[in-house]
């Protein structure tokens, strides 16, 4: 089986292509997780029996299975022996409500599910609405851990004598899809190929990351997320590093105490996550911790938090945007190569352009939408082609970004396409506005939003999170943002409220701040 640099071809299985690279160190720790570890031995044996028991329990070749599970080594195993044996896992948001399984469970027929305990009950609702709307019945589900209101462990799949050979899967043909947010209308299914984790984990998580096998890695974003399905499982993996799994949500205490008790040398994050934990009072001290390097992605890293981050660890934050249609990061800056309040250079093996509204080219220093051209862009979204239309262009790949590219090369973030806000005629990037807001000392976090006035005018309004312990007023910051941008940008308006309204990724949802002033 042979792949090239970038992207192999003809037959190629990603979870052999995993289980071949780390045969030589089957003692080495794969995964650890809150109760249980696994070696690098153990997975290969136990990926190649939950392969063949998913065969031998009736799954077929291409046929879906929703995989709904909390982190832990169970995860990988069944992600993977799902992509050994050509069954396609449709991994989901453990975060969501059971009408939105019920639609995810019609949307893919999915055949079977694979679930945790704790989110049976949830599942079985969604199972019932599906069936009520006229879907079709999940023929089983596998519960991780012990059998549990009907459903059979997964322990059970893994009595089956270990499948031999992988199935002899395309390099493009579809592997396992991921739900886009659905902050807008219904989530889309990107289908993704059993090339394009090959891709990323080349081009990124070696190519620009350059992880190590003495890694230890530790993801607040799940492996249900684009994001955390390469930080977590094919990444590092690919050059046979550990990797700390978490079930529960990342709160900056449950992310120190990873950090000091593995001794987590490299960790994947988010903005949010990172302002939380800086105002935290039980941020370690730098002696306390093996951190070497740290990433970031979700949404644009603020200047400040990164600044803040590096001057406390010495270590530097590799801000990058990726997305679920591109699989991971194709945008970012570089571990010895960080300016910070950009997002970097094209990740190699990656081509970006900004283009107007037209679709022609914007020069240097003007704002554009973002398109991007690379292998791992997924072959399209599920029954929904007005959407694959739209955003898989030939060979480009619409992002719904809006960013400026600046002399050096690095590309500087705008804000999403939908949150842009048109003042006097003049777009005004809400993340310009909200960073500019977070360099105030008093100032946690911030989203910005267009409100009409009186008169039908757009002016941008400021909802505000204050750091615990901290006193401000409106006019305080209305000042501090008119003395560092355009005046024309600053808030008119500025709201206090207790937090913001954000996705499971931490990602802010401006809509909702709009929908609540409609």
């Amino acid at each position: 089986m042979s792949t090239t640099a970038v992207e192999p071809e003809g037959l190629f299985n990603f979870a052999d292509w995993l289980l071949q690279r780390n045969r030589s160190r089957p003692t080495r720790t794969a995964f650890i997780d809150d109760t249980d570890r696994l070696t690098y031995g153990a997975l290969d044996e136990r990926v190649r029996r939950a392969a063949a028991g998913m065969l031998a329990a009736g799954l077929r070749r291409d046929e879906r299975v929703l995989l709904l599970m909390h982190d832990n080594v169970d995860w990988p195993v069944m992600f993977l022996g799902a992509l050994y044996a050509g069954v396609v896992p449709v991994a989901v948001n453990t975060l969501l409500t059971a009408e939105d399984y019920a639609y995810m469970l019609q949307h893919s027929r999915a055949q079977a599910a694979w679930v945790s305990p704790a989110l049976l009950p949830t599942l079985r609702q969604a199972m019932a609405q599906a069936q009520a709307n006229g879907g079709h019945a999940v023929q089983q589900v596998w519960c991780s851990g012990e059998s549990a209101d009907g459903a059979e462990a997964l322990s059970v799949l893994w009595q089956a004598e270990p499948m031999a050979a992988p199935a002899s899967t395309d390099a493009h043909e579809p592997a396992f899809w991921l739900y886009s947010s659905g902050s807008t209308g219904r989530p889309k299914g990107a289908v993704h190929s059993q090339a394009n984790l090959y891709s990323t984990a080349e081009l990124y998580g070696n190519g620009v990351l350059a992880l190590r096998e003495d890694d230890v890695c530790f993801s607040a974003a799940k492996l249900f997320f684009a994001y955390g399905l390469g930080n977590a499982l094919s990444f590092p993996l690919a050059v046979g590093a550990t990797v700390v799994l978490m079930a529960g949500r990342p709160t900056p205490e449950a992310v120190f105490e990873r950090w000091v008790t593995h001794q987590t040398t490299v960790f994947f994050g988010a903005p949010t996550g990172y302002a939380g934990m800086l105002a935290s009072p039980h941020l370690p001290a730098r002696e306390a911790v093996a951190l070497r390097l740290c990433s970031s992605a979700g949404e644009a890293l603020p200047r400040e938090l990164g600044e803040r981050f590096t001057a406390h660890y010495g270590v530097p934050i590799v801000d990058g945007i990726g997305s679920t249609e591109m699989l991971h990061i194709f945008l970012s800056n570089l571990p010895d190569d960080v300016r910070y309040g950009s997002t970097g250079w094209p990740v190699p093996g990656y081509e970006v352009a900004l283009r107007d509204d037209h679709g022609q080219p914007v020069p240097d220093g003007e704002m554009g939408d973002l398109y991007i051209k690379g292998p791992s862009a997924a072959l399209m979204y599920w029954g929904n082609r007005e959407k694959s239309r739209a955003t898989f262009q030939g060979e480009w790949t619409k992002s719904g970004d809006k960013y400026v590219r600046n002399a050096d090369g690095t590309y500087t973030y705008s804000g999403r396409s939908d949150d842009m806000i048109k003042v006097s005629g003049v777009y005004v990037s809400p993340f310009e506005v909200e960073a500019t807001l977070m360099q105030h000392e008093a100032v946690l976090e911030a989203a910005v939003i267009g409100v009409e006035d009186g008169e039908g005018l757009t002016k941008t309004k400021a909802y505000v999170v204050l750091k615990d312990g901290r006193t401000c007023d409106a006019a305080t910051l209305q000042a501090f943002v008119k003395d560092k941008l355009a005046p024309y940008k600053y808030p008119r308006q500025v709201a206090f409220v207790p937090e913001l309204p954000k996705t499971a990724t931490g990602k802010i949802q401006r809509f909702k701040l709009r929908d609540a002033q409609a």
